[in-house]
C-alpha cells in the first residue's frame, strides 16, 4: 500500500510538472516566440509532454489500470534524458555548452527511474480467458 501511495505522489508531481508546460506552450504560441529562434521543435515537445502530464494525472486514481501509460512516461523521460546527454557530449566535443544541462538530464533521469521503480505489477490474465480477448479497464 505504501508503494502505491508513493507512486500516486510521484504521478501527481510529474503530472503537474508536465502540465505546467502547457502554460509555456500557450505562451510560446500566443506570442509566436518559436518563430524568432526558428525553433519549431520546442512547441511540439511541450505539447507532447503536456498531454503526457494530463494522462499521468488521470492514472493517479487507479495506477494498476494505467500501467502502460506510466511505463510510457518513464521510458519517454529516460529517452529524453539520454538524448540530452548525447547532445551535451557532442556540444562539449565541439567546444560549446548547452544551457539546460546537466540539471535537466538529472531531472528526466530521476523521473524515469522513479516511475519505473514504482511501476505497478503486471495484472495476470483471468484463468481460462482466450489470448485474443481484450482486457478493458473497469471503472
Amino acid at each position: 500500500m505504501k508503494r502505491e501511495r508513493a507512486l500516486q505522489v510521484v504521478l501527481v508531481l510529474v503530472g503537474l510538472f508536465y502540465c505546467f508546460w502547457g502554460y509555456l506552450l500557450f505562451d510560446d504560441l500566443w506570442h509566436s516566440r518559436w518563430l524568432s529562434g526558428h525553433s519549431d521543435v520546442m512547441p511540439m515537445f511541450l505539447s507532447l509532454n503536456t498531454a503526457l502530464g494530463v494522462c499521468l494525472l488521470v492514472a493517479v486514481s487507479q495506477p494498476a489500470q494505467h500501467r502502460l501509460m506510466i511505463a510510457y512516461g518513464a521510458w519517454s523521460s529516460l529517452a529524453h534524458g539520454f538524448t540530452m546527454t548525447i547532445m551535451s557530449a557532442q556540444a562539449v566535443a565541439h567546444g560549446m555548452h548547452r544551457k539546460d544541462s546537466p540539471q535537466d538530464i538529472v531531472i528526466f533521469g530521476v523521473i524515469g527511474v522513479s516511475l519505473l521503480a514504482l511501476l505497478p505489477a503486471k495484472q495476470p490474465s483471468p484463468p481460462g480467458a482466450p489470448i485474443s480477448e481484450p482486457r478493458v479497464a473497469e471503472r
